[in-house]
């Protein structure tokens, strides 16, 4: 079936997650609060590194990358979802379902390109100490953001027009609380066997080629460390890569439990959207607390922040609160002085008597 001789539907219907009782109300709030920590958690690394200047190196600028992109991650599926959840039907116009894809896929697939940027800089930073600042200069750095940025648009732009010309007349029903590829092949009409393969092909390429990069230097770092006589040495220079596996491990885990099987047309729904759930809520909000809680220099920036914050409210206190607070400044001057003056007057009359 071809779009010349079939209506294709306007908009679709997002199944989502069943209406049942107070179910939708807990899962509203409990994503509300997961979103607001992400976009704030991932905001407040973008403004320490920016204003700290021990933090403007490579690794906090690729850092700073890879929080844009989880909160463009984010964004794209949760502000809908949580709509819909208000709602008893859940709808999204052709084209908003077509443009919420190709946006889901193009940060996802960005950032496993940064990821991939940050090992990198790791392995220069640890095996190659003496040569890491003459290589990976600023210059290098913006190359690799852009380059990151870039492929991750051509990878999936023609994927996301072949499936933008599919005839969707049959079906207007998506087993989803967004637009996913799997569900949305399954209600499309015509040939959908070329995009499944594509697809699959895509995520093979992206996923394992980023994967056997970070793999091949994180052995490297480890036989470099290894060779590090001190075991404080040891244990510092792995303090640095701890946050970088962390969210490593979760992310390719995650994807590649979803998207590594060649029918996405004869996967679990129900088990996909528990996992898809956990990929775009959970662990988007776990990036940033991973990357400050386990990283002393940017909880040390963290630290200056909050001091600069908490010395500039001071400052901006009011004309009055300002002599109001030197008023009692003066009177607990005075009656210190006061106490130590009848201190001596006492220690006199009692050296008198004596």
């Amino acid at each position: 079936m071809t779009l010349s001789n079939c209506s294709r539907v306007e908009e679709f219907i997002l199944l989502g997650f069943p209406h049942r009782g107070g179910i939708n109300i807990a899962l509203f709030v409990v994503i509300l609060v997961f979103y607001m920590l992400t976009i704030t958690g991932n905001s407040l690394i973008i403004v320490i590194v920016r204003m700290d200047h021990q933090l403007q190196k490579p690794m906090y600028f690729f850092l700073s990358n890879l929080s844009c992109l989880g909160m463009g991650h984010t964004t794209t599926i949760i502000p809908k979802m949580l709509v819909n959840l208000l709602l008893e039907k859940s709808t999204i116009c052709f084209y908003c379902c077509m443009v919420q894809m190709f946006s889901f896929f193009y940060f996802g697939v960005t950032e496993f390109f940064i990821l991939t940027a940050i090992s990198f800089d790791r392995y220069l930073a640890i095996c190659k100490p003496l040569q890491y600042s003459t290589i990976m200069t600023s210059s290098l750095c913006l190359q690799l953001a852009v380059a990151a940025w870039a492929g991750g648009f051509f990878f999936i732009i023609s994927q996301m027009i072949m499936m933008a010309a599919l005839p969707f007349c049959d079906s207007d029903t998506i087993n989803h609380f967004y637009c996913d590829t799997g569900p949305l092949l399954k209600i499309a009409g015509g040939e959908t066997e070329l995009i499944e393969v594509l697809n699959f092909l895509v995520a093979v390429s992206v996923v394992l080629t980023s994967l056997l990069l970070t793999v091949i230097s994180y052995i490297f770092i480890i036989a470099t460390i290894l060779r590090i006589p001190s075991s404080s040495g040891q244990k510092k220079a792995f303090s640095t890569c701890t946050s970088h596996l962390t969210v490593v491990s979760i992310y390719y885990g995650a994807v590649m439990f979803i998207y590594f099987r060649p029918s996405l047309t004869k996967s679990s729904f129900s088990l996909n959207k528990a996992i898809s759930l956990l990929n775009t809520v959970v662990i988007p909000m776990l990036n940033p607390f991973i990357y400050t809680i386990r990283n002393m220099e940017v909880k040390e920036a963290l630290g200056k922040v909050l001091r600069r914050k908490a010395l500039a409210s001071g400052k901006s206190l009011p004309k009055r609160e300002v002599q109001r607070h030197g008023h009692q400044i003066n009177r607990s001057q005075t009656l210190k002085r006061i106490s130590t003056w009848m201190g001596d007057c006492s220690g006199r009359v009692f050296k008198g008597r004596q």
